[in-house]
């Protein structure tokens, strides 16, 4: 994941959270090595100060089903402040607007989502407080150093130039020639299987502007699948997106999701809403489901998403690592193709952009990329559309 950094007075432009399923992956603690030689406990102890330095004082903890540890920290007191860009940063509660004409007393009164995160079986985060996901030693070691946990770049996709990303595997469909504000979706959820550590799964909304001759900013937002465990809203947790300033206390970046869609069975869904508060300070918001507002990304941190976006994609995303030659059998979306059709393949939903006028409207025309169709694909319907596939067979060697 992306995370801002600071390069003299430069502020790093390369701006996101991504939302996900399951991108930590329950294994075994090796890779410490022996700690009787030096290298051993040198980096025994470098993993003892990072996690010191990642987890934050919390105000109470509560022990997850699925064995996650989510820690309620004061809100003032979250990842994105410690970064001296947001030292003296004011946080926002409310956007000044919604773009579907709601008050915010109306969103927080909605029904909550069919879905929901496995630690509110064993409590909740009180008052002035935001639930983060506590990092264990575990996930430590299977970052690619123990200093850069949470700082891994999020896998892009340029819709102009496949080459760039040879290895990265799309079924999307996109939007672009336009001023954009903010989009909206519904996404089912499901558990696709990923065949290499190394490898995932995405499904995501992405908000991008500029283009590659200039500063390209993006926000990406979605679930993500690596291995095991079904985790949504978040990436490792708030330290993959310094920058995203939260304010919601019920859904933690990064915790489990249930229940998840099954073939051929019960459907669910996850509603996705991102707009840039144009009547207000600019800043970029996020409510995920019904009635949750996360947070937000401050305007200060863009500059080709300063104004306005310049093409929004909704999709899957595959990264293959090509063992031995073959393509991936890792799973996008369902594992199945669009043409099953409902409650077999992955979709979304009621895919929406906020114009000028800062109104929800369908897409006049939209685009689709598959950059291997045999493996992963898609079928656009305009405001809806299913994706996906089961990467390796008889047609995908």
């Amino acid at each position: 994941m992306v995370s801002p950094c600071v390069k003299g007075r430069r502020w790093s432009r390369a701006v996101k959270m991504t939302l996900c399923l399951c991108f930590l992956i329950p294994m075994a603690t090796t890779g410490i090595g022996n700690t009787n030689t030096i290298f051993g406990q040198k980096q025994k102890l470098d993993i003892q100060r990072q996690l010191k330095r990642l987890n934050k004082p919390a105000l109470k903890s509560i022990k997850s089903p699925d064995g996650d540890i989510i820690d309620c920290v004061h809100i003032k007191n979250q990842p994105a402040f410690d970064h001296p860009f947001f030292r003296n940063h004011t946080i926002q509660m409310r956007p000044s607007f919604h773009p579907e004409g709601l008050s915010f007393d109306d969103v927080s009164s909605k029904s909550e989502s069919q879905i929901t995160q496995l630690w509110h079986l064993n409590g909740r985060c009180p008052e002035e407080t935001i639930p983060i996901r506590r990092t264990k030693e575990e996930d430590l070691l299977r970052a690619s150093s123990v200093s850069n946990y949470g700082r891994n770049k999020y896998p892009q996709f340029d819709t102009m130039d496949t080459n760039k990303t040879a290895f990265l595997e799309n079924a999307i469909v996109f939007v672009t020639g336009e001023k954009y504000y903010g989009t909206k979706a519904t996404i089912n959820a499901w558990k696709p299987q990923i065949q290499e550590q190394a490898e995932l799964s995405v499904s995501t909304i992405v908000i991008l502007g500029g283009n590659a001759s200039t500063d390209v900013n993006n926000i990406d937002t979605g679930w993500m699948k690596v291995i095991n465990q079904t985790r949504g809203w978040g990436c490792y947790n708030l330290l993959c997106s310094p920058g995203f300033v939260q304010i919601n206390k019920e859904i933690a970046l990064g915790g489990s999701l249930n229940p998840i869609s099954v073939y051929a069975g019960s459907q669910y869904e996850l509603h996705f809403l991102v707009w840039k508060d144009i009547k207000g300070g600019g800043d970029w918001w996020l409510q995920v489901g019904n009635k949750y507002l996360m947070g937000y990304w401050p305007a200060s941190l863009f500059v080709s998403l300063s104004e306005s976006a310049s093409q929004i994609q909704w999709g899957g995303l595959v990264r293959n690592q090509q063992k031995n030659g073959l393509h991936t059998s890792t799973q996008m979306g369902s594992g199945h193709f669009p043409e099953e059709g409902f409650s077999k393949a992955s979709y979304y939903t009621n895919l929406q952009i906020i114009d000028g006028s800062n109104i929800l409207r369908f897409p006049k025309k939209s685009y689709i990329v598959a950059t291997k169709p045999n493996c992963y694909n898609v079928t656009n319907f305009i405001n809806n559309f299913y994706y996906g596939g089961p990467g390796r067979n008889p047609n995908c060697p």
